[in-house]
């Protein structure tokens, strides 16, 4: 649990168990690893369009869904031109 502490107040990259891609900052979590992301969007990948961000603003993941959590560097980010990005989207985890 304390490993999440060092993403406090960083950008972040979730993916979730229904293969979602989320991006904020972590403003937050609880002892279950629910997370509270401030200022985030959801990237939607596609292979005829580019990366779509659908704006979602303060937003809760819990804990049970998460996948993965990294860092983003948000310099190199930046750079990215998400328009020319054509990636099929992540399929749903199934246990």
């Amino acid at each position: 649990m304390s490993s999440l502490q060092g993403y406090v107040d960083r950008r972040v990259l979730l993916i979730l168990q229904d293969g979602r891609a989320i991006v904020g900052i972590m403003a937050g979590f609880d002892q279950k690893s629910n997370v509270v992301l401030s200022d985030s969007k959801e990237r939607v990948y596609s292979m005829e369009e580019g990366v779509e961000e659908i704006p979602l603003g303060l937003y809760l993941v819990k804990g049970d869904m998460i996948i993965l959590i990294g860092e983003l560097d948000e310099s190199v980010d930046q750079a990215v031109d998400l328009s020319s990005i054509r990636a099929e989207p992540l399929p749903p985890i199934r246990y």
